[in-house]
């Protein structure tokens, strides 16, 4: 008896010891691509503050949804449009609809040797169309990238949908597009607002913000959920991003707050 007592004992210790070190273990975090620089740097002064780690990882918001229906074990998302998290909690795949964490804006970027500077009513992209200079321009792909939809929206407001389709490269999700256009790969993109405020991505070109009433069917509602087998440090995160400190910092990225007018 005191044999099994003394197993039991140890088999309850081993699995104490499993279940902390897997409650402690960094949970994965999945996160839009406009949020690269920004989510870092959030996560960088959440470890300053708290002495808890995050593994991030950045992507098409419509990717991780699919990856989420499919098992994926992410314990918090970050999306780039409120609607992907809405359809998983329909599924009951989260533990509630979330909240939102910012909005996003686009911005018109056009590379320093084009001989045009941005500007956010897309005059200087409809000049170069017009004189043939526009062979490839980048945006996200509009089939599963919340920026791709938005790009494709204000391209149609302004009238330009229709010349600058056939000559359209599309990054597999925002990050993407702004490699394509600032690696010289295409004479231009319509990218997130949040990638251009690095010095070593703004020293590429110039960018222009596009006013959001030019993407109003497709406003970017950026909100985030924690998932049903999200961890106390996911939790805690969760939170941390609501706060003042996540929230400069997002500001500071281009982002509007939950509730700020947007222009």
């Amino acid at each position: 008896m005191m044999r099994i007592k003394k197993a039991l004992s140890i088999g309850a210790l081993c699995f104490f010891n499993l279940h902390s070190a897997w409650a402690a273990e960094a949970p994965p975090i999945a996160a839009a691509s406009d949020l690269k620089f920004a989510l870092t740097e959030v996560a960088v002064q959440f470890k300053k503050d708290t002495g808890q780690d995050v593994r991030l990882s950045f992507g098409s918001s419509g990717i991780f949804k699919t990856q989420l229906e499919n098992g994926a074990p992410y314990q918090l998302f970050l999306s780039a449009d409120e609607n992907y998290i809405f359809s998983l909690r329909d599924k009951g795949l989260t533990k509630d609809g979330g909240v939102l964490y910012a909005i996003g804006r686009i911005a018109f970027f056009i590379p320093h040797n084009s001989g045009v500077t941005a500007d956010g009513e897309l005059n200087g992209l409809r000049k170069m169309l017009a004189d043939g200079r526009i062979k490839r321009f980048a945006i996200a792909n509009p089939a599963h990238a919340p920026y791709g939809r938005a790009a494709r929206a204000a391209l149609e407001h302004a009238g330009l949908w229709r010349a600058i389709e056939p000559k359209l490269v599309l990054g597999e999700n925002a990050s993407q597009a702004m490699q394509f256009a600032g690696s010289g790969s295409a004479q231009g993109g319509i990218v997130p607002l949040s990638l251009s405020r690095t010095p070593e991505v703004a020293r590429l070109g110039t960018f222009a913000t596009i006013p959001a009433a030019w993407h109003s069917t497709e406003p970017l509602k950026q909100r985030m959920v924690l998932l049903r087998n999200a961890g106390t440090v996911a939790e805690e995160f969760y939170r941390y991003l609501q706060k003042p400190p996540a929230r400069d910092i997002l500001s500071r990225y281009g982002f509007a707050r939950p509730g700020e007018a947007v222009k």
